[in-house]
């Protein structure tokens, strides 16, 4: 059968959706951002604890004290974690596309019930939007609307909204048909019908439709990280890269915090609004005996004055520090005068080096750096779109030829920092007979049959998998197994640990080097090609905004030494420390930073 090309037209349609409507995503991209950005405000506006008494006084009228102490006990619990402001901006991404995916499912789920033909055309759309991998709908979100929190916006509002539409349609569905006849029998409308019948008796399925869809956008939160969202899902998904079993335990407990708070509360929203489900929690609790204190509910005007109450406290508390937030930056030094530079990089040890450095560096002159991390396409997108600013790490001629190649007009290459460097294959040097790539060759057996490699869109794995193996004939015996950096790591380390045979991807510099015993693979066809640099490189237009760290950049220079040691105080400070490990270090070399990014007078 013939190759169809389906890819191609979908790039192609991409392409042309993003010359022809550009406008119309710069509109849909103002909406939601404005949206997102005002709940946000409202939830993180208040101290956590203050914040975290409104939660509970909700859960208090909605189902009762116990569940109001647990729910404060379980946001203090996130804030503990240092979680608290990652946490509001999940539950405001939650919110936000819970709201536009009901407002968007529910007339779709009652124009469905009330027409098969609609239903018909509906149930294939709907079924390809919930079994689509959720990633896939990142991709045009990146390329519509860049990095941030917009494509884990929309991704999320299309994974969750196939719930909402069903439960709608399958509850008016449900509702008894000889209501429906009666209602009409007395002469009321059909709208009527629709919104006194049909509505009220449809609305505890409606209602764990709308659990559901919150619960599906929940779980988009790690995806959304993938793609610059912030919150939860980016500590989540850092701590994955990071192999960081410490961090990932404490975001993924927030992740359940939220989860749960967000799962009970719909559930008993459904006994506010529903008639059936007042009816029923009437039932239940003169049915309930024993510790009825504890199941009391204030009425909506006493938990109202409550949640006033807290609010106005923390708002009060607001004005009280709006004053104190001034950056103290050493007189003369105030090059950057409290302007916002974006600093972007991947989970690579020295791109996490140089960006943590300069951070301190850039806060000294008076900059407010705020530091992301993405994997290198979306980085390299959002560089090119404007909505990054810059980043430490590009491997070039080579590594990075093809995002270098896509988007070099958009980019501003500010001038290597580091070279030569080199890629390799490494192995223990416990594995004998093992020395150059030539000798893999019939040996896939020892090692598994597979090569460790790191992020599949790197370009060092582009390379080996295209070159590299097809020069030494071993692409068709050896797999190539892309992971992340860390998780590269973590097998290497595991691997000399059990003294077992492993090929891993490496490149010099590398702490790893200096840890254990390595031998690199010789290369003497040259697949590799020869040594890089690595380069910083800004957005199109980084010259004309940011003049000053412009020409640090250009004079910007780390020998392997420094690199090397900076890297290892990183490494022993911790996941987490990398910034104050940077602080550190730069405060064990008096006069670097002066070196690095003088202030001209």
């Amino acid at each position: 059968m013939p190759r169809i090309h389906f890819g191609s037209w979908a790039e192609n349609a991409v392409s042309w959706l993003q010359t022809h409507l550009s406008w119309l995503f710069d509109v849909i991209n103002t909406v939601l951002t404005g949206m997102y950005d005002g709940v946000n405000a409202v939830l993180g506006a208040p101290d956590p604890l203050l914040m975290a008494g409104i939660l509970a006084v909700v859960a208090w009228w909605l189902r009762g004290l116990l569940p109001a102490v647990l729910t404060f006990a379980g946001f203090a619990l996130v804030d503990s974690f240092g979680l608290w402001e990652a946490a509001m901006a999940t539950l405001s991404l939650v919110l936000v596309a819970s709201l536009i995916t009901l407002l968007v499912a529910v007339p779709l789920g009652i124009w469905a019930a009330r027409s098969s033909k609609v239903s018909g055309v509906l149930r294939p759309a709907l079924d390809v939007m919930q079994t689509m991998p959720a990633f896939v709908y990142l991709i045009p979100g990146v390329m519509f609307f860049s990095i941030g929190p917009i494509p884990g916006l929309i991704a999320t509002v299309v994974f969750s909204m196939p719930p909402g539409v069903r439960m709608t349609e399958l509850g008016i569905r449900q509702v008894d048909g000889e209501l429906v006849e009666a209602a009409t029998a007395f002469g009321t409308t059909p709208r009527d019908t629709l919104t006194r019948v049909q509505l009220p008796l449809a609305l505890p399925t409606i209602m764990a439709g709308v659990n559901q869809v919150i619960m599906l956008a929940l779980s988009m939160v790690v995806i959304a990280g993938m793609a610059g969202a912030g919150g939860l899902g980016e500590a989540v998904y850092a701590a994955v890269t990071k192999v960081d079993i410490g961090g990932g335990v404490e975001s993924g407990l927030a992740v359940v915090v939220l989860a749960i708070y967000l799962d009970r509360m719909t559930g008993a929203l459904n006994q506010r609004v529903s008639p059936l489900g007042r009816r029923a929690a009437a039932k239940a609790a003169s049915a309930a005996r024993g510790f009825a204190f504890l199941r009391y509910r204030p009425g909506t005007a006493v938990a109202t004055v409550g949640v006033v109450v807290l609010a106005l406290v923390a708002g009060g508390m607001n004005l009280a520090r709006s004053g104190d937030d001034g950056q103290n930056v050493a007189a003369g030094a105030n090059v950057g005068h409290g302007r916002g530079i974006k600093l972007g990089y991947f989970p690579w040890d020295e791109a996490v080096a140089t960006t943590y450095l300069w951070q301190n560096i850039l806060e000294d002159r008076g900059y407010k750096p705020d530091v992301k991390q993405l994997d290198p396409g979306p980085l390299y997108t959002a560089l090119a779109q404007g909505q990054m600013d810059l980043q430490f790490d590009s491997w070039l001629p080579t590594t990075h030829k093809q995002y270098m190649d896509r988007y070099r007009d958009k980019l501003t290459d500010l001038g290597a920092w580091y070279g030569p460097t080199s890629l390799e294959l490494s192995v223990p040097d416990y594995v004998k007979g093992v020395d150059s790539l030539e000798d893999l060759k019939g040996k896939s057996a020892q090692f598994g049959g597979k090569i460790v490699g790191i992020e599949s869109s790197a370009g060092m794995m582009g390379t080996l998998n295209d070159k590299v193996l097809k020069e030494y004939g071993l692409d068709g015996e050896y797999k190539v197994v892309s992971s992340s950096t860390s998780s590269m790591l973590a097998d290497l380390d595991r691997a000399i640990k059990k003294k077992e045979p492993i090929v891993t991807t490496l490149w010099s510099p590398h702490w790893a080097y200096g840890k254990h015993q390595l031998k690199k693979l010789k290369d003497p066809k040259g697949a590799w090609g020869k040594g890089e640099e690595i380069h910083a490189v800004g957005k199109k237009d980084f010259g004309k905004d940011f003049p000053e760290v412009t020409a640090w950049m250009k004079d910007f220079k780390l020998s392997e030494k420094d690199l090397a040691s900076l890297e290892v105080e990183i490494q022993n400070g911790g996941k987490g420390k990398e910034k104050e490990s940077a602080r550190r270090w730069l405060d064990a070399h008096p006069g670097l930073a002066d070196k690095l990014a003088p202030v001209r007078h």
